[in-house]
């Protein structure tokens, strides 16, 4: 239940960021948005403020602005989207995946800033009770300098030694503020992995605002340029296609939650960096192919005929239906098959 409130949650997030880009870009243009809905299908909550009404609706897997002049018959609206300049109408368009783009920079700047990451040093951030660790008197703010006289001056070579020693006594070389000593520890053997563990936690590294603003837009970047060499690795044939729809990306918000609350906010990044793309792209029914449409009318100087337009848009949501429908379907089958 937990699970598919957390999903429910960033799902929304990422869909009222992105449909709130759109809405923004509209109004400072000028341009009547009739309503702005967060989710598909029937209404849950509605209520019109101004000439905008909003809702809420029964499905979070999408959401809407209907603007004036995007329909046949509505031409002769002088606020319509039809009477905007294409520069005027790319920047409407566009402004959906920029905001998801946005969004994700913000969460990795959360991550870096308030929350922090693990920090790759030798020094214990906390200490779990009962386990070996906490027995042997080890506290937050040790220094563990030495494993069997082996120097372990980052964390991935302290626990690389530890996980190495299950049920093995092993002597930590411990520096505890001038104070230096040694500790005999037993690794106990964790079930699941299979590796020794001693019970101690890493310390978190926190950044000031304006660094975490440089590594979250770095990072943001990152995994962008990750994404879209893996996009391209697929079509080319040079990878496998690994899609996933909304019951797969809930199974994962439920497997990265286990790791808490840093991991939440970077899948999320990641989901939204993903979405803010893949609305770019050229397909019939997302922002991309609306964004092509008005790159030919910019070349040609003459609008393209809205009922033909708005035929390729119908075809191509309906393609993609059926594709989520399948893909949801391979979902299943994997969570049933594991």
């Amino acid at each position: 239940m937990i699970t598919i409130l957390l999903a429910i949650l960033i799902f929304g997030l990422l869909i009222t960021v992105h449909e709130l880009g759109h809405f923004i870009v509209a109004k400072l243009t000028g341009i009547r948005v009739e309503e702005f809905s967060i989710g598909m299908g029937p209404v849950l909550v509605g209520k019109k403020w101004g000439e905008t009404y909003y809702s809420l609706r029964a499905f979070p897997i999408g959401g809407f602005n209907k603007m004036s002049g995007m329909e046949p018959g509505e031409e002769a609206d002088p606020r319509g989207f039809n009477r905007k300049s294409v520069s005027q109408r790319m920047a409407v368009i566009s402004a959906g995946s920029v905001m998801n783009f946005l969004l994700a920079i913000v969460l990795f700047i959360i991550i870096f800033n308030v929350i922090g990451i693990p920090a790759n040093t030798n020094v214990i951030g906390d200490v779990v009770e009962g386990m070996p660790a906490a027995k042997a008197g080890l506290k937050p703010g040790d220094k563990i300098t030495a494993v069997n006289g082996q120097k372990t001056d980052t964390w991935v070579k302290l626990t690389e030694i530890i996980h190495k020693n299950a049920g093995k006594e092993i002597i930590l070389s411990v520096k505890r503020d001038r104070e230096n000593f040694t500790v005999p520890v037993t690794p106990v053997k964790d079930v699941e992995s299979g590796v020794g563990l001693i019970g101690i936690k890493y310390s978190i590294k926190r950044f000031g605002f304006f660094h975490s603003v440089w590594l979250g837009i770095t990072k943001a970047v990152g995994v962008l340029k990750l994404i879209i060499i893996s996009l391209v690795q697929m079509i080319a044939g040079q990878a496998k296609a690994e899609v996933a729809g909304p019951v797969g990306i809930v199974r994962m918000i439920g497997q990265v939650a286990t790791y808490g609350v840093s991991s939440i906010l970077s899948f999320a990044a990641v989901l939204s960096l993903n979405l803010g793309l893949i609305n770019l792209l050229p397909i019939p029914a997302l922002d991309g192919s609306r964004l092509m449409f008005l790159g030919i009318e910019g070349i040609r100087g003459k609008q393209i005929d809205v009922e033909k337009e708005n035929m390729v848009h119908l075809i191509g949501f309906a393609l993609l239906l059926t594709l989520l429908i399948v893909i949801t379907y391979h979902d299943i089958l994997r969570i049933f098959s594991k």
